[in-house]
């Protein structure tokens, strides 16, 4: 394929906010593309290069000024091959090797193409296709239903092999996937209800159970072999080796957990949520031992249980992890539901989750089956810039510029907050902004929109001062999320319709 032919939908998808007409252009895109190039299409789609980060930052392309070529030459295959290349290099010389790799490849792009690279290449490319409207663009170009496609991403973790499979096999090769042992799922997400009552009301009798404060984590068992995923499907089976071994302690030798890791304070009270997270950023000797409670099973000894409904799932989980089982009971009654809550949180915990009792297990949608109550209001937003603070944080970036997730997959600013933010909290902090920097206006540091914050907050209101018509209120850090991806933030119509709280 022509790059010319995938920088045109990229703009043209970029410049609608309507989902459907974002799909009708992608899903050109996929009935054109060769199914072998069907990887680089979806990961320059959602901005992704399949070679992850390559070394050529915004430093290294400031460096590179070449004139833009009149004439489209580029092919998807030759921009993929020198990613490849740059990805590779490596030794003495590399920085002034990957600039001269890096010119010749723009030297030979046009201006649109050049402007896309950049993007592409320093985070920056932000062009509204977020995953689920990539995926229903592959499921559009390839003449499947979008449910296959879902089904498959979930099950193999990567929109790219996906779309390959779709492209070539069709609906049938899609659903021949079935779950495989020791290779990760994209986890089951829930949407948010305002209280417990409400939840109990608008599924019926459900299954309630403890919110933990932990961090995401998936369990699989073949054998002796034991992996542990996070929530973004990262292996850190190395840095949690006490729960390996209790993974290889239960009853079976094929299994696959969905749960939460916590660090346990006194009292078997949860420690704060930084000191379980820490573990997975790095390795930490001393650290807290971490404690597995499990909530649902997607496999055992040989069968798949994610098509089969939740209250069949719990049954299996309780049969096998004994007191790792997340605490909760099937409720119908708001009241009972309302003390059961009250309960989590004398524990220590977050808040409750609320369940379907016969929902199957579906990954990476934030569906109605799974609500989760949360007492004090927070919301995970994106920290688009911070500015340098004075007094005694001068020297660290300390207000963060906040914004909401856009349904295109782009950001709106909806405020700033300094406060809540230890000492500890404002030299990470600076490091790791620094690090994503893209851009610096006086005071203000601009940086590539990845990092996750949870804010709380006291409420919503309405503001003409942000362009997506609501401002935080009282709003200070909870915590950074580094398990989550930007695309999991709160989105601009979930904040709006707190305006109500």
């Amino acid at each position: 394929m022509r790059f010319e032919t995938l920088v045109d939908a990229s703009e043209t998808t970029a410049a609608t906010r309507k989902r459907t007409e974002k799909i009708q252009v992608l899903a050109a895109v996929f009935r054109a593309v060769d199914a072998n190039e069907a990887v680089v299409a979806v990961g320059f789609l959602r901005g992704r290069p399949r070679q992850g980060r390559i070394g050529t930052g915004w430093a290294t392309l400031q460096a590179v000024d070449v004139d833009a070529s009149s004439q489209p030459t580029l092919t998807l295959a030759e921009v993929d091959a020198t990613l490849g290349s740059l990805a590779e290099m490596s030794g003495p010389g590399v920085e002034s090797r990957r600039r001269d790799e890096l010119g010749s490849l723009l030297a030979r792009a046009t201006e649109g193409e050049q402007r896309f690279l950049r993007r592409l290449l320093t985070g920056e490319l932000r062009q509204g296709a977020l995953e689920g409207i990539v995926a229903d663009a592959v499921a559009k170009g390839a003449g499947v239903s979008q449910a296959a496609v879902r089904r498959a991403v979930m099950l193999t973790g990567d929109l790219g092999h996906t779309a390959q499979i779709a492209l070539t096999q069709g609906e049938e090769g899609l659903m021949a996937l079935s779950l495989e042992l020791l290779r990760p799922l994209k986890p089951m997400l829930a949407a948010s209800a305002e209280t417990v009552e409400d939840a109990i009301d608008e599924l019926g009798r459900a299954f309630v159970e403890w919110k933990l404060d932990g961090a995401r984590i998936q369990v699989h068992r073949s054998g002796d072999d034991v992996r542990i995923y996070t929530r973004n499907l990262n292996d850190v089976t190395t840095r949690l080796p006490e729960l390996v071994v209790a993974v290889s302690e239960l009853q079976t030798d094929m299994v696959v957990l969905d749960g939460e890791a916590m660090a346990m304070g006194e009292g078997e009270r949860p420690a704060p949520f930084q000191e379980s997270i820490s573990r997975f950023a790095r390795d930490q000797r001393h650290a807290r031992q971490m404690t597995a409670f499990y909530f649902d099973c997607l496999h055992l000894d040989g069968v798949d249980l994610i098509d089969e409904p939740f209250s069949l799932r719990r049954r299996a989980l309780e049969g096998l992890v004994g007191d790792t089982v997340t605490p909760g009971r099937v409720i119908a009654d708001p009241a009972e539901a309302r003390a059961f809550l009250e309960e989590a949180i004398q524990a220590g915990h977050e808040g409750v989750m609320v369940k379907n009792l016969d929902a199957a297990y579906e990954a990476g949608r934030r569906g109605k089956a799974w609500r989760k109550v949360k007492p004090v209001v927070t919301v995970d937003l994106v920290v688009l810039a911070a500015d340098w603070g004075h007094g005694r944080r001068e020297g660290w970036l300390s207000n963060l510029h906040l914004g909401a997730r856009n349904i295109d997959g782009t950001f709106v600013m909806v405020g700033k907050t300094f406060k809540g933010m230890t000492d500890e909290l404002l030299g990470w902090q600076t490091t790791e902004l620094l690090a994503r920097e893209v851009e610096r206006e006086r005071v203000t540091v601009r940086v590539r929109e990845e990092l996750v914050v949870e804010i709380a907050l006291d409420g919503i209101q309405r503001s003409t001062r942000y362009p997506g018509g609501v401002a935080l209120r009282f709003a200070r850090v909870k915590r950074y999320r580094p398990d989550k991806a930007s695309g999991e933030a709160t989105t601009i119509e979930e904040l709006r319709a707190l305006l109500r709280l």
